[in-house]
């Protein structure tokens, strides 16, 4: 079994999420950074895609939302993971997931998750510090990264796998 993730990560709290489910996932891994990598890959080759992202602003990354535009046909055929980095929790943390992915997709996905955040203001530029500061008070590096959400969803595929 082959498993894709396709992430973007600004500060690194995606992509440690990605080094978890990479380390844990059963089967053959690919993760690509969106923001940072050019890697020349097919969809058509997975059988499992995984997509995550962070919420910056209220929305989740640009790249992201292009790569479900251009395989949006072909996700809809894939064991397909959904999960998300952000501060947020409860009904705000899940209407961001919401508006993160499309529903047809959430619906077809085997596994989705909540993931919890960072804020590390230490790797922030002036303007994030400034909006960081001004929405939620904060000034200092602070995690609420859920481990063990990323264990569950790691978990539901690794079980869906075994049925094959």
């Amino acid at each position: 079994m082959k498993s894709l993730i396709v992430y973007c990560s600004s500060h690194g709290t995606t992509e440690k999420a990605v080094g978890l489910l990479s380390e844990n996932l059963v089967g053959e891994v690919l993760s690509v950074d969106l923001k940072r990598e050019k890697t020349i890959f097919d969809v058509k080759d997975f059988d499992t895609v995984i997509i995550g992202g962070s919420i910056h602003a209220g929305q989740i990354q640009r790249r992201i939302k292009k790569f479900i535009q251009n395989h949006h046909e072909e996700l809809l055929e894939k064991d397909l993971g959904l999960f998300l980095v952000c501060m947020r929790d409860g009904e705000m943390a899940i209407e961001q997931f919401n508006s993160a992915f499309p529903q047809d997709l959430r619906k077809n996905s085997v596994a989705m998750g909540l993931f919890g955040g960072e804020f590390l203001v230490s790797k922030m530029n002036f303007f994030e510090r400034q909006v960081v500061k001004k929405v939620d008070g904060i000034t200092t590096d602070q995690s609420k990264l859920d481990l063990n959400a990323i264990m569950e969803f790691t978990s539901r595929l690794n079980n869906l796998k075994s049925l094959v």
